[in-house]
């Protein structure tokens, strides 16, 4: 921990800018991680072989039952939206399950690209500290009596590779966590996708059978 804090103190101010975008980035990828892994993310193909069983059997309640039991994943929004229309027209059906897709695919992506975007900033952050320890240590060289100048050049060098390396450190894990978040967020609006049109032919063919 004592190494640690030297390595931060002898960054400079860009380490506060960075240490910063640590806690912002670690925000922002733990709500998102909770957000779409606990609560938006659901078996799709399980869940909405149940629906299927459900509807065929004529059985809508049951069907829009099992989405209330599930009502804060993307998937079970979409369809039950389309369930609650079950005795409508085809038109009324699509309607209904196109605007809940409008509704739940930004809540899906949202804040996904600030991740990403953070660890640029902390990139970014490092390299702007780097130049001015270097420019501090060029200085050192030109203008620092002698006695000084070893001390002052070690300064530089210390702000510009500790900033460089924090940077880093912040934002490597950082796109590895969007990686992983965006790909989950992407499976997530894929099988809202994929199942809202397999819904949507379902009961239309209900309809159209009736």
């Amino acid at each position: 921990m004592g190494d640690f804090a030297t390595f931060y103190a002898n960054g400079g101010v860009f380490m506060h800018a960075i240490a910063l975008c640590a806690i912002l980035g670690l925000a922002v990828m733990v709500e998102r991680f909770i957000f779409l892994f606990f609560r938006f993310n659901i078996n799709g193909q399980q869940f909405f072989n149940q629906i299927q069983k459900l509807v065929m059997a004529n059985n809508i309640d049951r069907a829009i039952k099992l989405c209330n039991a599930a009502d804060k994943a993307a998937l079970a929004r979409v369809v039950k939206a389309g369930l609650t229309r079950a005795n409508k027209s085809e038109a009324d059906i699509s309607a209904a399950i196109e605007e809940s897709m409008l509704e739940v695919g930004p809540a899906i992506n949202k804040r996904v690209p600030m991740i990403a975007a953070i660890a640029n900033i902390a990139t970014l952050l490092g390299l702007l500290g780097t130049i001015f320890g270097m420019l501090e240590a060029f200085r050192a060289v030109a203008d620092a009596p002698a006695d000084q100048r070893s001390t002052a050049l070690a300064r530089g060098i210390g702000i510009a590779m500790n900033t460089t390396g924090f940077g880093l450190m912040i934002a490597i894990p950082l796109l590895a966590a969007h990686i992983f978040i965006s790909n989950l967020a992407k499976k997530i609006s894929d099988e809202v996708e994929l199942y809202s049109v397999k819904l949507e032919n379902l009961l239309a063919a209900r309809v159209r059978h009736s």
